[in-house]
């Protein structure tokens, strides 16, 4: 099974941000990060990929939304977490 394709956009010394990746990092998982403190072309293709989100991080496996670091524990919590990154 192929590792899933994990994009996050995060801005600096974001805690939530950092416990997101955090946990790919725990899980061996390697992810693209878009840092959108600063770029506001990110930030405008991020509010396109997640219409709703007004909040970082916001976290994307295989191209679908999974939300943001809660969104990310939750699924771990649950279970469903590797599954959705191909582990």
């Amino acid at each position: 099974m192929a590792t899933a394709k994990v994009e996050i956009y995060t801005k600096m010394f974001c805690g939530y941000c950092h416990r997101a990746k955090r946990l790919l990092d725990a899980k061996g998982v390697d992810f693209i990060e878009y840092d959108i403190t600063m770029d506001a072309a990110k930030r405008d293709e991020m509010r396109e990929r997640a219409p709703a989100a007004r909040t970082v991080p916001q976290i994307f496996i295989d191209g679908a939304l999974v939300g943001g670091s809660d969104d990310l524990a939750a699924l771990e919590r649950a279970g469903k977490l590797d599954a959705l990154l191909g582990l």
